[in-house]
This record gives structure tokens, C-alpha cells and sequence, in this order.
């Protein structure tokens, strides 16, 4: 079976240096309370690297009893044995316990402290970042801190332990076999471990070759219907035969180089054993050596071998450690929106809903060249319904964007009972506004908790109170387990329609004094958007709206209606004022929606 990559197998390194190595000690500002457990496991390391170096040492001990024909102490030596390795299991147990201990608090500190963070960075982040990226951040990048601080340290310096350790043994047991000793077995062991990892590299080559075919299969029964009724049964077999063929060529290519490294393992590392071993016997040949230290050597010289290759081994996991702490810690370095984020609050400070936009002009930080508004001036009374309509990419969305501040404007400013919007904590001008988007994501699970995600704690009642508000309880009631049904994985269970419902429900359990919708309607068949609608009418009552729309037809009893296009306001009016102008923006999309109806 084919080896599996692992999601941290590619993760970059870093270079171990003084300034990384610096900021990663940032790491220790979450362990908290838990540092002695660090201190504690440190010390049942050094005894778990002792009571293992011992052991070479004792049994040298008991076979010298042979040696000199003395076995008066064999019970008292096996029993010593016996002891160092209870000793060594206990050491271990805590060690591993301890590391475990400390490195699980401090990383569940680092989660919720980053997670924390990223939910209150800017919108103007998210823009520039890939869901995938941020969540690899916080999963695969912390999964290798946590395999590292877990294991791969404490490892790390234990081999080091035994590594100066076994080297300080074999000096007392024999200079001339250890320098030896020195010359080839850790060449060798370094050698092994940079052919194995380049191994590894070319295994990993053929997996993702293999993956690759595998896409093809997928791709091809997903579109069968396609590459039937274009007849390219042909052209799909050609490609998945090329793809075949370039498995075959890296499969034999890896079998050449993992040929070389079992000749290389039999050859050199078995003939450097070989080596010390004949060296060994030619020295305890001119009695400068016992059998018995020639034995204890040997222990010694696979722990310091071993130790050798498995350090290189470490080494690079613990650069990949630094490279992902790095990486967490670029987030953390981010400047967040200022947030409450402490509990959830009701709205403490209900603002009155009139707005004013002044000399409004933005531009978006990931697009410096492109001017989306320029000079919005618009003036909208409390409880007044405002619909704003305009071409694609004319900066409808902006606007809402600006209102909820995931954006501050370039110049000017939005006045919001005559005080500049950026005066408001941003927590309490966000619980003053609820939105109904034209996708709506809900969260998988019930109707229950997707309602109440307007008001969290909110009673049984106030939710059923809001579901029947938003035209919802006519299909929930349907469903068997009515409020508890589960939705499914962003809503999939439930439809457009339903979603919007649900939707509109949160946001009248929420009771704002500001709405938005975002097109709330524009994706829905005539006779949910007509349930919809109804609905978006008993919501509106009473709250200032802001309604962006595609379908003109449904705005038509809005108190003003704005037009923008590239950025500027057009025409502003009402209904039928917009329809008497001549050559007028509004009037001819009117137009253009009747004539395609």
C-alpha cells in the first residue's frame, strides 16, 4: 500500500537562527500556569537519557563476571538491571505525560487565542486571504507545533544526550576504537537519512501522479454525460493512459533509487559495523580490550549511530515547527477591528436609524487603482426605505459594506444620528443592524440555533415568535421535527426560499434599527419570492432599509430610490418620479426588466 502523504509532509521550514528561535519563544506567553510541568518533563528527561546510557555500562559489568570467572554478584547485576529499567519506564511515563501535559494547554491557549484574533481582523484581510490558507494555519501548522513540542524536542534531546553521553562512554572504554568509531558509523547514519528522506521525496512524486489519474477518473464519470454526447470516449482514455504512463515512469525511477539504498544499507552501514566489530576483536587480540567492553562498545556505538541519524531526522521537523509558528503568529501580528468579544451583549445604546452619507469616496486597499464611490451624498430619515440600484460593479455593495464599517471610506463620512459612524464601538453599531444577503449561509445545525444565532440566549418563544414574523412556520411546522430540524452543511436541506425565510427570521429576532438587503430576493422562483416578499414588507416596518436590488419591480414602493453607476449618484426619486425623466438610467433598466419578462 502506498504510503499517505501527510497535510504537514509539505510544510516549508524555517532557518534556525537566533531571531527565529527568538520569536518563537513567544510561544511560552500561552503556557500559562503549566510551566513547571516543561520544568518537571525536562527533568525526567535527563533521567530517562541517564538510566538508558547505564545500561550498555551494566551489562559490560555482568559479562565481565565470565570474564573472571566471579559470578558471585550475577544476581546483584541483574537485579540492578532490572531496577534501571523499571527506573527508565517510570522516567519515560512522566516524561511523556508531562510534555504531553503542558503542550496540549499551551496549544489549546494558542487556538483560542489566534481564532479569537482572526475573527476580529478587518474584512480587508479576508479579501487577500484564502479560507484554505487560514484554516491550514490552524490545523495543519498547529498540528506540527504539537507533534514537535509533544515529541520531536524532548527526542530531539534525548539522541543529543545519548549522542554526548555514548561518546563520553567510549572514550573510557577504548580512544583508538571510538575515533573509529567516530570516522564511519555517523557518516554512514547521516548518509542513510539524507538517501531516505530523498526516497521519501520521489514515493511522494508518485503519489501525487497517482492523484492525479485519479482526478481524471473523477472528472470523467462526474461529466459522463458530457464525454458521451461530445463522443470522446478517445480522448478521455489517451489522457488517463498518459497520466498511467508517467505513474509507471516515477514508480521504476523510485524503485532504481530504492534499490540503491538497500545495496547502500547492506554495504556501508553493515560494513561499518563489520568494521568496528574486526577492530574490536583485533584490539581484545592484543589483550587492549575485554570481550565484555567490546560488547558494552558495540551498545554504545548503535545509540550514538542511531542517535546521529535519527538528530538530522528532528532537526528538520523542528525547522518545520518554526516555519508553522511563524506562520500562526503572522496572524496574531495582524492589527484586529476594535471589538467586544468578551460575551454577547443585547444591544445596550438603540440608535434611531437616519443616516447621511457626505462626500462618500472609497477605493479598496487590494484594488488602490480602481475609485469604486466617489462623492456619495445621500440623506435617509429614520424608518425610511431606501433602495439603491445600478449596474454590476457600480459599488451598490460598498455602500452596505461602508455602512456596517467592514470598511471605513477614503474621504468623507457616514453620519449616523448626526454622529460619525467611526464614534461608534463597532460591536454596538453592528447589534443596531441585521442583514438578509442574497446567499445566505446558515450553519449546520438546527433551524433552532440558526434563528437564534440574531439573538443568542434568546426563549423558545420570542424564536417561534420570529419564525412566524418571516413567513417560517408555515414549512417548519412540516417538518417532523419541526424547530430541531437539522439543515444540513450551509443549508443544503433546505431550499432557497427557506433559507431566506430562516434568514429574515434571525434578523427580526435581532429587532434592528437599521436593515439591509442584499438582494434578498434575486435568486428565487416567483412564488417563494412573492412568500419572501411578504415578509421583507412586515420586517421593514418601522426600521430604515437599505434594499439593493436586481429586480426593479420590487422596490417600487420604496420612499427614495438611488441610482449608481461607476460610483456616482445618478438619479434619486421615487418610483414614479425616476420613470418621468427623460433618458433616465433608472427608466431604461425599468424597461429593459419588462421587455425581458
Amino acid at each position: 500500500m502506498a504510503r499517505k502523504v501527510k497535510e504537514t509532509d509539505d510544510l516549508p521550514k524555517a532557518k534556525i537562527n537566533k531571531t527565529t528561535l527568538k520569536r518563537s519563544m513567544r510561544l511560552f506567553d500561552y503556557i500559562g500556569n503549566h510551566k513547571w510541568k516543561l520544568y518537571l518533563g525536562m527533568v525526567f528527561l535527563l533521567l530517562t537519557g541517564g538510566t538508558a546510557l547505564l545500561f550498555p555500562w551494566m551489562l559490560k559489568d555482568l559479562v565481565q563476571t565470565v570474564e573472571q570467572k566471579d559470578f558471585s554478584h550475577i544476581n546483584d547485576i541483574g537485579l540492578y538491571l532490572i531496577l534501571v529499567l523499571t527506573l527508565q519506564s517510570f522516567f519515560s511515563y512522566f516524561r511523556i505525560y508531562l510534555f504531553v501535559n503542558y503542550t496540549e494547554n499551551t496549544l489549546a491557549a494558542l487556538r483560542r487565542a489566534v481564532y479569537a484574533h482572526l475573527i476580529t481582523l478587518p474584512m480587508s484581510y479576508f479579501v487577500q486571504q484564502r479560507v484554505g490558507d487560514l484554516n491550514s494555519r490552524m490545523s495543519a501548522d498547529i498540528s506540527q507545533i504539537q507533534d514537535t513540542l509533544t515529541t520531536t524536542i524532548a527526542e530531539f534531546l534525548r539522541q543529543f544526550i545519548l549522542v554526548i553521553g555514548g561518546i563520553i562512554f567510549l572514550l573510557v572504554i577504548s580512544p583508538q576504537l571510538t575515533l573509529l568509531m567516530l570516522t564511519i558509523v555517523p557518516v554512514v547514519a547521516v548518509a542513510a537519512v539524507i538517501f531516505g528522506r530523498f526516497i521519501r521525496k520521489t514515493s511522494k512524486e508518485v503519489q501525487e501522479k497517482i492523484a492525479e489519474s485519479n482526478t481524471v477518473i473523477e472528472e470523467t464519470l462526474q461529466g459522463i454525460s458530457n464525454v458521451k454526447a461530445f463522443a470522446n470516449e478517445f480522448f478521455e482514455n489517451l489522457r488517463y493512459r498518459k497520466s498511467t504512463e508517467e505513474i509507471v515512469k516515477n514508480a521504476i525511477k523510485g524503485g532504481k533509487y530504492r534499490g540503491g539504498f538497500a545495496s547502500f544499507i547492506i554495504f556501508c552501514l553493515f560494513g561499518s559495523i563489520v568494521a568496528v566489530i574486526w577492530y574490536g576483536v583485533y584490539l581484545a587480540s592484543k589483550n587492549q580490550l575485554q570481550i565484555s567492553e567490546l560488547i558494552a562498545f558495540i551498545l554504545y556505538s548503535a545509540f550514538v549511530g542511531a542517535s546521529f541519524g535519527g538528530i538530522a531526522e528532528l532537526y528538520a521537523q523542528i525547522q518545520k515547527a518554526i516555519g508553522s509558528l511563524e506562520r500562526v503568529f503572522e496572524i496574531l501580528d495582524e492589527k484586529p477591528e476594535i471589538l467586544n468579544i468578551a460575551e454577547h451583549k443585547l444591544i445596550t445604546q438603540r440608535i434611531e436609524g437616519a443616516v447621511v452619507f457626505e462626500n462618500l469616496a472609497f477605493t479598496y486597499p487590494s484594488r488602490k487603482e480602481i475609485r469604486v464611490l466617489k462623492k456619495i451624498n445621500l440623506s435617509v430619515k429614520k424608518g425610511e426605505t431606501i433602495a439603491i440600484v445600478g449596474p454590476s460593479g457600480s459599488g451598490k455593495s460598498t455602500i452596505v459594506s461602508l455602512l456596517l464599517r467592514f470598511y471605513d471610506p477614503e474621504s468623507g463620512a457616514i453620519l449616523i444620528d448626526g454622529k460619525d459612524a467611526r464614534e461608534y464601538p463597532l460591536t454596538e453599531l453592528r447589534n443596531n443592524m441585521a442583514i438578509v444577503p442574497q446567499d445566505v449561509l446558515l450553519f449546520g445545525g438546527t433551524i433552532h440555533e440558526n434563528i437564534a444565532y440574531g439573538k443568542p440566549g434568546a426563549t423558545a418563544a420570542e424564536i417561534v415568535e420570529a419564525a412566524r414574523k418571516a413567513n417560517a412556520l408555515e414549512f417548519i411546522d412540516t417538518f417532523p421535527e419541526k424547530l430541531e430540524t437539522i439543515v444540513g452543511e450551509r443549508g443544503v436541506k433546505l431550499s432557497g426560499g427557506q433559507r431566506q425565510r430562516i434568514a429574515i427570521a434571525r434578523a427580526v429576532l435581532k429587532d434592528p434599527s437599521i436593515l439591509i438587503l442584499d438582494e434578498a430576493t434575486s435568486s428565487l422562483d416567483s412564488e417563494s419570492e412573492r412568500v419572501v416578499q411578504e415578509a421583507l414588507d412586515k420586517l421593514m416596518v418601522g426600521r430604515t432599509s437599505f434594499v439593493i436590488a436586481h429586480r426593479l419591480s420590487t422596490i417600487r414602493k420604496a420612499d427614495k430610490i438611488v441610482v449608481i453607476e461607476k460610483g456616482e449618484v445618478r438619479e434619486s426619486g421615487t418610483h414614479y418620479e425616476l420613470m418621468n425623466l427623460e433618458n433616465g438610467l433608472y427608466r431604461s433598466l425599468s424597461n429593459m426588466q419588462l421587455e425581458l419578462a
